[in-house]
């Protein structure tokens, strides 16, 4: 059985600093059902912030200016009604909406390791937290990404829609490569190496901060953008993966040394 570098085994060590169950593989209904509707709540809220003024006294008492919406989206469809954003808020409040069939579906219908109810308290918190200084700083003229009034379309929605639509596909489609992978009962036991994963060992990681990088520079611009792909880069190359890889370093033992050595790259492929 593999070891960390200091010689302590995973259940001794980087279990501690994982915010997932690792090979507690049981249906937790409660927890599933706390995760998802934690999660299924964030639109909900993004969507008081972008179009109902929610967070508009927190921005005045702090010496901000609101942001005026400006005209909404015209789709001649029941959306006018339904939702009656502007068209850069109604691709913000997609994003959160997005983000959260995408985590939900996952829980649903590929995740194995027990979600607990912590567990789905805490990533609903999270998730809404982050999107919710998202929101805020979008509704702030002093931070706003638009800097014109929100015509449409400007380059940090642009650029934050290519990376948050890459982002996802590159998460989900990984995800849902190994899942289907894992199913075969012919490879129980065996470490994935195909798929969007024979780029780079943790390339739904990557997706992750793709997608919450150009959320984020979809709203706050280009700093707040750099700011957020920054932190969950240096969080999942520093927590993340090391926590992970001493897991299956353990579980898969020369199997997963042979993986190493296939695709060397951990987070972004050819680069690191």
């Amino acid at each position: 059985m593999a070891s960390s570098k200091s010689g302590e085994s995973y259940s001794a060590s980087s279990s501690k600093r994982d915010m997932i169950a690792r090979g507690v593989k049981k249906p937790n209904n409660i927890g599933t059902a706390t995760f998802v509707g934690a999660r299924a709540l964030d639109p909900f809220l993004q969507y008081s912030i972008l179009g109902q003024g929610l967070g508009n006294g927190l921005i005045s008492r702090l010496g901000g200016e609101v942001l005026p919406q400006g005209p909404a989206l015209i789709t001649n469809s029941f959306l006018d009604t339904a939702i009656g954003l502007s068209p850069y808020r109604t691709i913000l409040f997609a994003m959160s909406a997005g983000s959260m069939l995408k985590q939900n579906m996952t829980v649903l219908a590929y995740t194995q390791e027990e979600v607990t109810p912590q567990t789905g308290l805490v990533v609903g918190a999270f998730n809404a937290a982050m999107n919710s200084v998202n929101s805020l700083l979008f509704v702030c003229r002093q931070t706003s990404a638009s800097t014109n009034g929100e015509h449409f379309p400007q380059s940090p929605l642009i650029v934050g829609s290519i990376l948050y639509a890459t982002g996802i596909a590159v998460e989900l489609g990984s995800e849902v490569q190994r899942a289907v992978w894992k199913r075969d009962p012919a490879n129980e036991g065996k470490v994935y190496e195909g798929g969007l994963f024979g780029l780079s060992r943790h390339v739904n990681y990557l997706g992750y901060t793709m997608w919450r990088g150009g959320y984020a520079l979809a709203a706050g611009g280009w700093f707040w953008g750099a700011i957020t792909a920054g932190f969950f880069a240096y969080d999942f190359t520093q927590r993340g993966i090391p926590v992970l890889q001493h897991y299956l370093e353990e579980k898969y033992g020369e199997q997963y040394d042979d993986y190493k050595q296939t695709v060397p790259y951990k987070f972004v492929p050819y680069v690191y």
